[in-house]
């Protein structure tokens, strides 16, 4: 998913937007989480970049993926850009 969400929308709650937003967003890791595992691959993982633009996007880690949009909407953020893309991941042994 490469993705720039509008938190601003004339005639709408911005609060009803922003919790639209992240629904669409949970809704396309759960998509994602339900394929099916290639060979050898012990789940989904997903590489994030996330900013205000296309141009700003930096490589973040998908868990602080709510916070940041969050933020960026509590500073009055009128639009996010998100690139969400699932990738193999394999778990390592603890030693």
């Amino acid at each position: 998913m490469k993705k720039t969400f509008q938190l601003t929308i004339e005639g709408k709650h911005r609060d009803r937007v922003l919790d639209a937003t992240k629904h669409e967003i949970r809704q396309y890791i759960k998509r994602e989480r339900r394929k099916l595992l290639p060979e050898g691959v012990d789940y989904w993982d997903f590489e994030c970049k996330f900013g205000l633009t296309v141009e700003d996007a930096v490589g973040m880690h998908f868990a602080n993926l709510t916070a940041l949009i969050d933020n960026a909407a509590k500073d009055g953020a009128d639009a996010i850009y998100l690139e969400l893309i699932a990738k193999p991941g394999v778990r390592k042994a603890k030693s």
